[in-house]
């Protein structure tokens, strides 16, 4: 098993998954989503690995998404992949992606990421 885990330092809850799949043993790699933001087709991806609406994956207590004036429609996948790219700190985290198998979860709370790796 190998994982990709997008993760954000200063989070507690990526820290401690990060933690959990450190202690694993598991291989992994890490993206700084805040440095090196998804694309739009990534975003897609890790919706759909999720099945989840891209919507669900918006951090809506964020200042950057409660005062965005250029947010699309949220049931526009499309458009809101786009935006959410340029807009990182919105996302979702940590997202946890099983690179072998596709499985995913939002590490939210931390534990979730134990399901993750005991499959």
């Amino acid at each position: 098993m190998a994982v990709t885990i997008y993760h954000n330092p200063r989070c507690s809850k990526s820290r401690q998954a990060l933690a959990f799949i450190s202690e694993s043993g598991v291989a992994h790699s890490i993206v700084e989503y805040l440095q090196d933001a998804p694309d739009a087709a990534t975003l897609l991806s890790l919706a759909d690995k999720l099945d989840m609406p891209l919507a669900e994956l918006l951090r809506r207590g964020e200042s950057e998404f409660k005062e965005a004036s250029d947010l699309p429609a949220l049931e526009d996948d499309e458009k809101l992949a786009q935006w959410l790219s340029a807009h990182p700190i919105v996302l979702q985290r940590p997202i946890i992606v099983d690179d072998e198998c596709g499985a995913a979860v939002v590490g939210r709370p931390a534990e979730n990421v134990l399901a993750l790796l005991s499959k």
